[in-house]
């Protein structure tokens, strides 16, 4: 209880926001979105290890503990999330079953991941479980995480979540394993209807008003959303519209300076693009900063703020500044990864009023954004969307050295993964949050998807434990997918009207379908090299390099857009760059992919 405390004071030192005496339950990341008019993209086998169902332990008809005492741990995610209510009714049924209760701690808003950890650390005071995120490297480094190796062995559940061969992924120097990310891993096919990763979005209600237009390139996206903006330059309340805006600050400038490689058809490497067109046994790095594309895609915002059609206060806003502009369902577009946004449009379905007295919410009038994976010419692939299992070993959840009983702490991991618990976290309880037919399908009424999109509710019912194990794709019973937005007659259920609408007139199902992404399995053993960048550090010359590039980008192309003189601006940045030594990173970066090619 001490140590309990001691943790606690930590994280209460970083923000008085922070409730250790709560469970959240949370939409992250999770989300995922996307498609377009082009055809759907095939289902596919995803090749995992056997699953083992923990409940297969028990006889069928076990009847659940109901322990008088239970253990209990804590748990620290570097994640900003909401808090569910202490007495949440479905952390207590799995408490039931399980004899284990944890209780979660997020970041506080205005705190980074690095010094909360760093607070975690020179406290002494560990939780039992902590995911850190990129941070997990330094708790490693400190003596703070258990291994995992002899408890994989004892939990076939958990185990199951990789093969022997992606278990050895997240080996560190030691030989040992110390995390594992523990999210959107599949049992059986792949079923995603949603892309959390990057995109342009637009407004459904932008599209409507122009017959669905098929939009491919950034010109033909622009040039939409001035028309719209100009016919409709105020929401029914009188908001004036914003018809693109985009966010800037500190390291979520990925909303800004991402988009080049993407338009130039690369996937989401982050760092640079790896040219493949010799052949996958001979990739070839290339610097996406200073290409012809880049420049055009900064001209071309150019051009557009200063037609007044970018939001003026878009390099200065902040991310809650930003979150509340999309909320006021003004915005008409912007570029952004789904997960930084999407779970945070909390107004979207709240009743509002018309300067005219009328009633009605943002997602009834066409307010909801889907995705659109832009090139730089129009008939281009791209890869906004990537179908392949991409495996990210530097963050996941970690036990520490301080965990009071590591064994039982190692078993509830393996045990979240039942399929009766499974159900519990994402889909409720039966009859209460779904509905079973005579075929054995999982269905839930209006009523349910409602409650379910209900604060109050999720906070006094819901308990995902959402960053720890759990499964996507098909359940056990090979009939239904393992959560209710990857099941298609209640995807599409749970879709606002005018989002349906847009999909049918597209000819597709879910939001993977809509980006159209060119569908493949295979994106280079190299893919994806962010794993690689998002460790370096200034101890190395090319670490240090590409750490001064990503912050002269932080300044230097928010300075591109809002220029009076482009051209001038663009031979300043290219300068200023190439001061940035980006030689010494891109020939290591080289050096990296050769050697995920042995």
């Amino acid at each position: 209880m001490r140590r309990f405390k001691k943790f606690a004071s930590c994280i209460l030192i970083l923000s008085m926001l922070v409730s250790l005496c709560s469970c959240a339950g949370s939409r992250r990341k999770g989300a995922e979105i996307e498609k377009r008019p082009e055809a759907s993209k095939p289902e596919t086998e995803v090749e995992t290890a056997a699953w083992t169902d923990p409940a297969d332990q028990y006889p069928t008809d076990h009847p659940s503990p109901t322990p008088t005492v239970f253990t209990s741990f804590t748990m620290f995610t570097a994640l900003n999330h909401d808090d569910i209510d202490q007495d949440n009714e479905i952390r207590k049924m799995i408490t039931e079953i399980t004899g284990v209760q944890v209780t979660e701690s997020w970041l506080p808003s205005k705190t980074t991941a690095k010094n909360a950890v760093d607070s975690i650390i020179s406290s002494g005071a560990y939780p039992d479980f902590i995911d850190a995120g990129s941070d997990n490297a330094r708790l490693y480094k400190n003596g703070i995480l258990i291994a995992w190796d002899d408890y994989l062995e004892n939990y076939p559940a958990l185990k199951s979540l990789y093969t022997d061969e992606e278990w050895d992924m997240f080996r560190q120097d030691d030989g040992h394993i110390y995390w594992a990310n523990v999210l959107d891993r599949y049992n059986g096919k792949k079923t995603e209807t949603t892309h959390i990763g990057q995109a342009f979005w637009i407004q459904v209600r932008v599209l409507e008003a122009y017959g669905y237009p098929k939009i491919e390139t950034l010109d033909q996206y622009f040039e939409l959303l001035e028309k719209y903006s100009k016919e409709h330059p105020e929401m029914p309340d009188g908001t004036k519209v914003i018809p693109y805006t985009c966010l800037c600050e500190s390291w979520k400038n990925f909303c800004l300076v991402l988009p080049p490689m993407m338009l130039d058809g690369a996937p989401n490497n982050q760092c640079v693009i790896v040219n493949a067109d010799e052949g996958m046994n001979n990739p070839k790095v290339i610097d996406y900063n200073v290409s012809d594309t880049t420049k055009a895609y900064y001209k071309k915002l150019n051009e557009e703020f200063n037609k007044g059609i970018i939001d003026k206060d878009f390099a200065s806003q902040t991310y809650d500044q930003y979150i509340e502009k999309l909320n006021t369902g003004a915005v008409l577009g912007m570029s952004d990864e789904y997960w930084n946004f999407g779970y945070n449009l909390f107004s979207f379905s709240t009743p509002l009023k018309s300067k005219d007295g009328n009633t009605y919410t943002l997602s009834e009038i066409g307010c909801d954004y889907v995705p659109l994976g832009l090139t730089i010419k129009q008939g281009m692939k791209q890869q906004w969307h990537t179908y392949e299992d991409s495996i990210n070993t530097e963050s996941g959840i970690a036990v520490t050295v301080q965990c009071k009983d590591p064994d039982k702490a190692f078993k509830f991991l393996n045990d979240l993964l039942s399929q009766e618990i499974h159900d519990l976290r994402f889909w409720g309880v039966r009859d209460v949050d779904y509905l079973v037919d005579d075929q054995g399908n999982y269905y839930r009424t209006p009523e349910m998807r409602s409650n379910w999109k209900n604060p109050k509710y999720l906070a006094k019912h819901v308990c995902e434990y959402s960053c720890m194990p759990q499964w996507k794709g098909m359940s056990k019973d090979g009939i239904n997918n393992m959560r209710p937005s990857e099941q298609p007659s209640e995807f599409m259920a749970s879709l606002p009207e005018p989002v349906q609408n847009c999909f049918k007139a597209y000819g597709v199902s879910n939001y993977v379908e809509f980006i159209g992404s060119e569908y493949k399995t295979d994106y280079g053993k190299w893919f994806p090299l962010w794993s690689w960048s998002n460790e370096l550090n200034a101890k190395t010359d090319y670490g240090k390099a590409f750490g001064d590039i990503k912050t002269y980008k932080e300044s230097a192309c928010p300075e591109l857009v809002k220029a009076k003189k482009f051209d001038d601006a663009w031979k300043a940045y290219v300068s200023g760059y190439n001061k940035c030594n980006p030689d010494l990173f891109l020939k290591e970066a080289q050096a990296e992919v050769d050697r995920r090619m042995r």
